[in-house]
């Protein structure tokens, strides 16, 4: 923390602009020996033109943006050196900074150091990570609630429930002849319990459906060759993503396409026709087709209305029978050959029949309608995911000791367990660990 680091805060590729982001005590000192102006008497949030040099060259025109501590993201003097987008002069400038005295920031540095500086708590940070990486509207809602600092206030209003239980406790323990004190009985303590509960719950809930809304739904189409896999997709995508033909394992690799379905992105990955076959080639696409299935959130399994069950057809009902899948039955224009005992989907690519009711199901299976982006509360990492289901599980500690009559100062040990649980996840206590784990997927720059 008491170095100064930099970083390329914009993608490295030709473009318009870069930013190189200096970030410590001697970030100003530092531009300012290859800046041509004089940054040192300059003040905070103001930009200033000029060029970079190094000795009597020019390297590149530049604006220089100063932030000077503390009101700068990290709290630490910030430089933003703004340069034209050309990859061979935004290394060249950087490395230029780093040769005055300043280090290459590890992942996520920047946004680490906002962190143990107390601008931003670990919710936040995490908050940042997802904005940069969302994928679509409903994404970039939640992570700015938690940006804005939702998820770290309905922690911090528990925790503030928690530490009033636990004073109380404690003050009827140690002066018992106070008789004006609040007395805390197991009612009490009953009626507090089961509000965190229901509201981490919640918080739970959210968190694993934050994945849906941040990564999207991915969702493998399967079945035999030339059942109309390649047509669903490209219907569903609205384009001709896909090769269709009427010969047998024409898609021989994986096909992806997405699309957005209520505010959440939908991959879809359209397979190679899984039957028995002698051809290699053939053969490595039907292995591919098995192992998505094990990897998708959602199954489309395609029989053809026009056939009776095929062994392959039975296998992959089989397959796919604890996954989460919807079958369709497709070309129900055709006669109808096959005879199955399941809730189907009948579809026909040629009029998009039943191509409604498919994308229906799939919001059914989600609850799509049911995630409400403008109140959530979540948390990212699998470490803080973890930490809330640890707390939950504490909290049905002592729902079963008040259930048992057990004293209060027992059940005082499993309520100061949950509070510290709870302070980690916001990072107001936390390991090195914790965070090494939190920041270690952040871009340099961030």
């Amino acid at each position: 923390m008491d170095d100064t680091i930099a970083a390329i805060a914009t993608s490295l590729s030709p473009s318009a602009i870069s930013i190189i982001r200096v970030s410590g005590v001697s970030a100003i000192e530092i531009v300012d020996k290859i800046f041509s102006g004089n940054l040192k008497n300059k003040e905070s949030h103001t930009i200033s033109y000029g060029y970079i040099k190094e000795n009597n060259e020019i390297i590149d025109e530049v604006l220089v943006t100063i932030m000077k501590a503390p009101k700068s993201f990290t709290t630490e003097d910030v430089i933003e050196i703004n340069c034209h987008g050309g990859i061979a002069t935004t290394k060249k400038v950087l490395e230029l900074v780093i040769k005055n005295g300043a280090r290459i920031a590890e992942p996520g540095e920047f946004t680490k150091r906002a962190f143990l500086n107390g601008r931003i708590d670990l919710t936040k940070a995490e908050a940042v990570q997802d904005l940069i990486n969302v994928k679509s509207e409903n994404a970039r809602k939640i992570a700015m609630n938690n940006l804005t600092g939702k998820t770290n206030n309905t922690i911090k209003e528990l925790r503030q429930k928690l530490r009033e239980i636990i004073s109380n406790i404690e003050v009827n323990i140690d002066y018992p002849e106070y008789l004006d004190i609040e007395e805390m009985t197991k009612e009490k303590i009953e009626s507090n319990i089961d509000y965190i509960e229901k509201t981490l719950e919640k918080i739970i809930n959210n968190s694993n459906n934050s994945k849906i809304i941040k990564n999207g739904i991915n969702v493998a189409i399967v079945g035999r060759p030339n059942v109309g896999k390649s047509s669903i997709l490209n219907r569903l995508l609205q384009e001709e993503k896909a090769i269709v033909t009427n010969v047998a394992g024409t898609t021989r690799d994986i096909v992806e396409g997405s699309c957005t379905i209520d505010g959440i992105l939908l991959n879809f990955i359209d397979t190679a026709g899984i039957r028995k076959t002698k051809d290699i080639v053939e053969q490595i696409g039907v292995n591919k087709s098995l192992d998505t299935i094990e990897k998708s959130d959602l199954v489309i399994v395609v029989l053809n209305n026009n056939e009776k069950l095929q062994q392959e057809d039975i296998d992959l009902l089989e397959k796919t029978k604890n996954k989460k899948r919807i079958v369709v039955v497709n070309k129900d224009d055709l006669n109808s050959k096959i005879d199955i005992d399941l809730e189907v989907i009948f579809t026909n690519t040629l009029t998009d029949e039943g191509i409604d009711s498919l994308i229906n199901k799939i919001k059914e299976l989600f609850n799509l309608d049911m995630l409400d982006v403008n109140d959530f509360s979540y948390v990212s990492s699998m470490e803080q995911i973890k930490k809330l289901e640890e707390a939950k599980t504490s909290l049905e500690s002592i729902k079963k000791a008040l259930k048992d009559d057990l004293p209060i100062d027992m059940i005082e040990i499993d309520i100061k367990n949950i509070w510290t649980i709870l302070g980690e996840i916001i990072g107001e206590t936390y390991t090195e660990e914790l965070l090494d784990n939190l920041f270690k997927d952040f871009c340099v720059g961030k």
